[in-house]
């Protein structure tokens, strides 16, 4: 075997495991597996869960087709950061810094469940609204997740891991929906395969 086969067969590999963790092609959930996550949330909840939140919970795993999906949010921040009595952080106020622990501690979570944020952008401006006005939200963010199944254990995870308190701390409303990309720029499949292609290149160039 000469080194470019080597080279070759090993970025071919990198990319098969790469998408085997990116996924995005998988099963739906099955009732079963809906009811275990549910007996999760009320098996860790601190206090008895939102059942309007729990309604709209089932209605998106409901909906499942095991593939990928995009979380769009619209968020607004506090006035004043609001963390439990006790907590760590309860002297700090500011809203954005309980962001900002909210953003880094998740990085993990959802890389570990092949999940990815795709975009954050702040507010800007005004422009066409709905009569009577709408929230004035702070940022969007987009996250994509590799299916619901992912999305569930993602937030069962941070919810162990006390991760998730950051974020209520720093939100005062958020506006969460799923959405299926029609046209999307954002190729990320396309760009590890060319960032591999374009390592192989470089590595032939070195051993010939």
């Amino acid at each position: 075997m000469t080194a470019s086969t080597g080279i070759a067969l090993a970025l071919g590999a990198i990319y098969l495991l790469f998408l085997l963790w990116y996924g995005g092609r998988g099963k739906p959930l099955t009732r079963a597996e809906v009811e275990a996550f549910f007996h999760q949330i009320h098996s860790r909840a601190g206090a008895p869960p939102d059942p309007s939140l729990l309604a709209q919970l089932r209605e998106l795993l409901s909906a499942d087709d095991g593939r990928e999906f995009v979380m769009h949010n619209l968020v607004r921040y506090r006035e004043r950061a609001c963390y439990p009595a006790g907590h760590a952080h309860a002297a700090d106020t500011d809203p954005r810094a309980a962001d900002r622990r909210y953003g880094r501690a998740i990085v993990w979570p959802l890389l570990r469940h092949g999940n990815l944020m795709l975009f954050v952008a702040r507010r800007s401006g005004r422009f066409i609204e709905p009569e009577g006005g709408a929230p004035d939200w702070h940022y969007v963010a987009m996250v994509r997740y590799r299916s619901r199944r992912d999305f569930m254990r993602f937030a069962l995870a941070i919810e162990r891991a006390d991760i998730v308190v950051h974020k209520w701390a720093a939100i005062a409303n958020t506006h969460v929906f799923p959405v299926q990309p029609l046209v999307s720029l954002v190729f990320v499949r396309g760009t590890v395969a060319a960032l591999l292609a374009l390592a192989g290149l470089l590595l032939h160039g070195l051993v010939t």
